[in-house]
């Protein structure tokens, strides 16, 4: 296996490697399995595309990969490999099998207040050997939290260092605003100097959403939610927070307090009773209303959060209702029911956004006020884009035909096999995969013909691989007696294009 502590001896990664399926995807990066030729193991493989990276996220990157390579821990994704060739950048890591452990954990026949304790104890494992080796992480957060495998008791791993700060002892400064909304400190949004604490409260909002389901700090309004942060402004509302015990509530409090100075930290809250003496002290009650309330707070955040992260990552696609300018220069999203990561260092001019493979979200303005997307593809003119525009109607039209027709083998390819989709037939449920989709059009009455029209289509292109089109369909039918009918909808699809096929990701009707 390649040595962490040192950069490749191979000049070249494919003398290394077999790349194989894609993984995710970013402004800048795509992540795909690897495979060791020397071995036969299996990694994720971050290609970076160092040609679009300016000199300050060129800088981040070498952050990143030197931050990674120095934390060696169980509950931590490990860094096995970073090799720079002439264009490209790629950091190799562990492959982690089993998702994400908030999707895990509803996916469970049992869980309790005991089982809560076991994952924030493995989380502030890795929190702890971060902040003892001078890291803080920054961006801690359900999306970041994965298991090694699908297999029953895997280790939780802490992944995604992109935002990840170096820190010499307990040193507290100000190193720019970043994070996501909903797990961001009082001292970050107050624009005061912080440190590792930061990291903590993050626990803290993610101890309260493992126990309840749902988090300590919501608001649709950005700023009302920033102000029920900076003022600690929680509680434990019943009945769901009356079978909890007061061990539990203790260690929140601890860790979600105001004063960064009061924090307990890492080392501290390893050592409370309700983690370090959990058969004694936590219930272990199983918790289904904690089960059902934390599917609604996944689906959600899987939902505004694929959709606002693609369009902030790649271009200021809704202007005004999406984004709020702010007077540094930085961009928010207005909505907090997203996993999107916010950064504005504060530390020179340059506010360019660093790819995160899936979160990121500043960008860098001309002086016309357009983003230096939105200036690059004025200048290459309109016709690629009208030409993607076309091909997404195009799809999208055939797409209908397929499901009209009953043809459930066209239907199919069109789509992700995870494809998510808001619709009346699924009662207003959040619905992944196509399957769901596969018995109404195997069961399109014969009889009746069937003709869909789409009206006023609208395309809006976010880079060069993702676009969302929102229309009017308007359908007429007429059954074997005759009879005529017609209905119409709302709908808006988002298509991402991979290896040169527009696939559908995601659809809402109304």
């Amino acid at each position: 296996m390649a040595n962490p502590n040192r950069e490749s001896v191979s000049t070249r990664f494919s003398d290394n490697y077999d790349l194989k399926e894609e993984l995710g995807k970013g402004a800048f990066s795509i992540v795909r399995r690897a495979v060791q030729k020397s071995t036969g193991y299996e990694f994720a493989a971050k290609i970076i595309n160092t040609k679009k990276l300016s000199a300050r996220d060129f800088q981040k990157l070498e952050r990143e990969a030197r931050i990674c390579r120095k934390l060696q821990h169980p509950n931590i994704v490990r860094l096995h490999d970073s090799i720079q060739e002439e264009h490209f950048h790629y950091l190799v890591f562990d492959l982690v099998t089993g998702g994400e452990l908030f999707e895990d954990i509803v996916a469970r026949e049992f869980y309790s207040e005991a089982d809560a304790s076991h994952c924030i104890q493995q989380i502030l494992e890795s929190v702890h050997h971060c902040h003892h080796n001078g890291v803080v992480h920054r961006d801690l957060k359900p999306e970041n939290l994965l298991l090694a495998s699908k297999a029953k008791g895997a280790a939780v791993k802490l992944a995604d260092f992109g935002l990840a700060i170096e820190v010499q002892g307990e040193q507290q400064a100000w190193f720019g605003f970043a994070g996501t909304p909903g797990y961001l400190s009082p001292e970050v949004l107050k624009k005061e100097p912080y440190g590792k604490p930061v990291d903590i409260w993050a626990c803290g909002v993610i101890l309260y959403i493992l126990l309840v389901g749902y988090p300590p700090f919501w608001d649709e309004d950005q700023h009302r939610l920033y102000g029920q942060i900076k003022a600690g402004a929680y509680d434990y509302p019943s009945p769901e927070w009356d079978t909890v015990t007061p061990e539990a509530k203790s260690l929140i409090n601890q860790m979600l307090t105001v004063n960064p100075s009061k924090r307990i930290t890492a080392s501290e809250a390893l050592k409370h009773p309700w983690i370090c003496h959990r058969e004694r002290v936590a219930s272990v009650m199983h918790r289904q209303e904690t089960v059902d309330c934390l599917k609604k707070f996944n689906a959600r955040r899987k939902l505004k959060g694929a959709i606002l992260t693609t369009m902030l990552a790649t271009r200021n696609f809704s202007g005004k209702s999406m984004v709020n300018k702010k007077s540094e220069g930085s961009q928010v999203k207005e909505s907090t029911d997203s996993s999107t990561t916010l950064e504005d260092d504060d530390l020179d001019k340059d506010k360019k956004g660093v790819d995160r493979a899936c979160t990121v979200i500043s960008k860098e303005h001309d002086e016309d006020g357009l983003t230096k997307a939105d200036s690059f593809g004025k200048a290459r003119g309109d016709s690629n884009a009208s030409l993607r525009r076309a091909e997404v109607i195009k799809v999208t039209e055939i797409l209908i035909d397929a499901i009209n027709n009953g043809d459930y083998e066209t239907y199919s390819k069109l789509c992700d096999p995870n494809v998510t989709s808001f619709d009346p037939d699924a009662l207003g449920n959040l619905i992944e995969g196509v399957e769901f989709h596969k018995f109404f059009i195997d069961n399109t009455p014969t009889h009746v013909k069937t003709n869909t029209t789409i009206l006023n289509p609208r395309v809006h292109l976010l880079g060069d691989d993702v676009a969302i089109i929102a229309y009017v369909c308007v359908t007429q039918s007429v059954d074997a007696e005759g009879r005529r009918s017609t209905s119409q909808t709302q709908e808006t699809r988002i298509w991402h294009k991979r290896y040169n096929k527009w696939t559908a990701v995601h659809f809402h009707r109304s």
